[in-house]
């Protein structure tokens, strides 16, 4: 009886909280704060990761924001929210579930009363969280509601090391790391600077960085060695950031750790290394690319962050404009041609054309990209690392691939007249062909074509599209606030732009803990 009765409990409250998300699902649509289109690449997104709650997707990837989900599911679940961060959390209530557990499923304890446990949530329909609680506490739960990052905003603060801790962090030989690696490692066990990066301490210094960068949203760590000092920084919303400055000392082993990890060669050090892994936190996982490059003061390294869940909803997503988003899509509906995506280094090119791969990726197609290096590795798509070293070029692959009855190809870039004329001759013969381009807007992009030798009839009847995009920050929408203009600026933003003739509203993050006081999100 006592094992049955757990078990039918667990059954009713499935059942019953499926349907309460099918009725939130509803009224988000009803209010128009959901559409059906993108509530259905979620719903694919979920179905084939098998794992993940659906509301939680929809706040990360910005299709509904925390605010106006948290306002819906307090109206119709008659759930109470509160502003976590005027509360004072207990340290024995929060302990009674473990750490892994609260972060995994974004709760937080809150009080108890006899078997009465309050526990925090932003998904209140997630029931493998509130049943995993149940089982841990032996408690009867009652939920009250808070956003997603103000969650995570305060276990951060409650559980992780902060910059102080960092220096005590290399001395400290206890403690479990945050980060679990899952790419291979590769080093030489026979220099002292391989034992030393294995230290427990330069491990959980790593690690820290790592998971840290990740909760920060950083799409870039900057690790530079300076002449007293090793420099750590964050490119968060396009802009760098100073994170950390930890001891020269341990520069070397720090260094040392993170090629191993990259299955880079720690004995190299006076040329540039290129290597890659990958690491999973709180259940998430994202790759790492890495670049180490010979400086007078020590190996710089830089890591980018690769996080595929960015390319899954679409181009809808990334902030295109109805018109240009319209053009796109018609030029993607062509059966062949070559579309070029342009724009300086770091505007987001590559996560456009992936993001338009994922789309048209059907066991219908075959497609293949060629690039250097892969940047995401995408299920169902053939992808080539260009190597030039051995002979593997943009040229020799593209010329390469033309061979395996591609129906799309995505070169990573045009950098030279063979590959140019390659893909030009492949888009003519039936192929879909996308590709980036460095120039500083869609005009040039022709001209660059030219240039590099391909005759102008040529790029006349291949070239469906070029466009040129940039990143444009967001405001923040939890500090969002109105802002007063001048007068003067007011009257020459009408002249420039008189579509902004009847805009009287302006708004400015004022700066806040989820933005890290920066306005911009």
């Amino acid at each position: 009886m006592f094992c049955a009765r757990p078990l039918r409990m667990k059954v009713r409250f499935n059942s019953m909280a499926e349907s309460i998300r099918d009725k939130v699902l509803r009224v988000l649509k009803e209010r128009g704060l959901l559409d059906e289109k993108r509530l259905k690449a979620v719903l694919e997104e979920a179905k084939k990761n098998e794992e993940g709650s659906i509301l939680d997707m929809l706040t990360e990837k910005d299709i509904v924001s925390e605010q106006d989900l948290l306002k819906v599911l307090s109206r119709e679940l008659s759930l109470p929210a509160i502003d976590i961060t005027r509360v004072t959390l207990d340290k024995e209530v929060v302990s009674l579930v473990s750490e892994k557990l609260t972060r995994r499923h974004s709760i937080i304890p809150l009080s108890k009363i006899g078997d009465s446990l309050t526990l925090i949530v932003s998904d209140p329909t997630d029931v493998v969280a509130i049943d995993d609680v149940k089982t841990v506490t032996g408690c009867d739960v009652e939920l009250v509601l808070a956003t997603r990052q103000s969650i995570q905003d305060v276990l951060r603060k409650f559980y992780d090391k902060g910059e102080e801790d960092l220096y005590s962090a290399l001395d400290d030989d206890e403690g479990d790391a945050d980060v679990e690696v899952i790419g291979k490692i590769e080093g030489s066990d026979t220099a002292d600077i391989t034992s030393t990066a294995k230290t427990a301490p330069i491990v959980k210094m790593v690690d820290l960085v790592i998971s840290e960068s990740i909760k920060k949203r950083a799409s870039d760590i900057h690790i530079e060695p300076q002449e007293k000092s090793l420099r750590i920084r964050y490119r968060i919303d396009g802009e760098l950031h100073n994170v950390f400055d930890l001891p020269k000392k341990n520069q070397n082993a720090m260094l040392a750790r993170i090629k191993i990890m990259s299955g880079m060669d720690i004995t190299e050090t006076r040329v540039p290394q290129d290597g890659r892994f990958r690491v999973k936190l709180e259940g998430k996982e994202i790759d790492f690319r890495v670049s180490a490059l010979p400086t007078n003061a020590g190996n710089k390294i830089v890591m980018r962050a690769l996080d595929k869940s960015n390319l899954s909803v679409g181009l809808e997503t990334l902030g295109f404009l109805p018109e240009p988003l319209a053009d796109f899509q018609e030029a993607l509906a062509r059966p062949f041609g070559i579309i070029l995506v342009t724009g300086p280094t770091g505007s987001g090119k590559s996560t456009t054309l992936y993001s338009v791969l994922n789309e048209m990726n059907s066991p219908e197609r075959n497609i293949i990209t060629i690039e250097d290096p892969v940047e995401y590795q995408v299920a169902g798509i053939t992808q080539v690392a260009a190597r030039p070293e051995i002979g593997l070029t943009f040229s020799s692959g593209l010329r390469a691939m033309l061979r395996q009855s591609p129906d799309i190809i995505m070169v990573g870039e045009i950098r030279d007249f063979e590959t140019a004329d390659i893909a030009i001759k492949a888009s003519l013969t039936g192929q879909m062909v996308l590709s980036t381009l460095h120039t500083n807007d869609s005009v040039g992009a022709i001209t660059r074509l030219v240039n590099m030798g391909i005759d102008p009839f040529l790029v006349a009847s291949s070239l469906v599209m070029a466009c040129a995009q940039r990143l444009l920050r967001k405001i923040c929408p939890n500090c969002k606030d109105e802002e007063k203009i001048p007068e003067d600026t007011l009257k020459m933003l009408r002249e420039t732009y008189p579509e902004a003739e009847g805009v009287t509203k302006f708004l400015k993050g004022k700066g806040c803990s989820q933005c890290s006081d920066t306005g911009y999100r």
